[in-house]
């Protein structure tokens, strides 16, 4: 296994064409790649199922692999993306050992059971990105201010130079939050925001191009002239 990065810092163990034109009237601010030339997927929300915090309910990241569930029909998005030469990344923030609430370990620990997951039902990730820092953050080391926290378009450069793909609008983002729409636009590359219902406190500022209620519709778009 190669070593997943964040913004140049090796945490833990990883694995790891052009556009088609406009979607249809019926999408009026869309103009998605089919096929894209890569795609950067969120992970918590768009990989895995967020999962409630137990003091305030919202739900978050999963912290122990025992909680880790992928989201309905993901495996199948990214297979069916692999199979017709589509490069798919993610990138993610992941700020909760800056805050001190988790260890790298706990975030490795559920890093290696999404992949284990996504493996068991034939899906491959080609390139692994996290940002562990936060600016908020009590940790001395993480808890700094960084180019790689989404909604900053560090991470997703990060990505796509691993991938060996210059940044253009036919990359797609897939998201399902404020920070992954931000990151895409700030980089010039094409947005679509799934609206899982457990994760709407983390969106209403960004208007992403397309907007998507699942996995199976978000892979349905980006592969529709095949």
């Amino acid at each position: 296994m190669t070593g997943v990065q964040t913004c140049a810092l090796p945490i833990f163990a990883s694995g790891a064409c052009t556009p088609c034109g406009a979607l249809g009237d019926d999408l009026p601010h869309a103009v998605i790649p089919r096929p894209p030339s890569a795609v950067l997927l969120d992970r918590d929300g768009v990989i895995n199922e967020p999962v409630p915090e137990p003091g305030s309910g919202i739900p978050e990241s999963p912290y122990s692999p025992e909680d880790v569930q992928l989201v309905e029909g993901v495996a199948q998005a990214i297979r069916a993306l692999r199979e017709r030469g589509v490069p798919v990344a993610v990138v993610s923030n992941q700020p909760a050992a800056a805050k001190q609430t988790h260890s790298l370990q706990d975030l490795a620990a559920v890093d290696e059971r999404v992949r284990a997951l996504l493996v068991a039902d034939g899906a491959e990730i080609d390139v692994w990105r996290y940002c562990h820092h936060h600016p908020d953050g009590s940790d001395p080391e993480l808890g700094v201010a960084c180019e790689c926290r989404k909604p900053k378009p560090g991470l997703l450069v990060e990505a796509l130079a691993a991938l060996g793909i210059d940044p253009s609008p036919a990359v797609v983002i897939v998201g399902d939050s404020d920070a992954d729409i931000g990151a895409g636009q700030a980089l010039g590359i094409a947005t679509i925001l799934v609206e899982h219902p457990g994760t709407a406190h983390r969106r209403g500022v960004f208007e992403p191009d397309l907007r998507v209620m699942s996995a199976g519709e978000w892979a349905k778009v980006l592969l529709a002239h095949e």
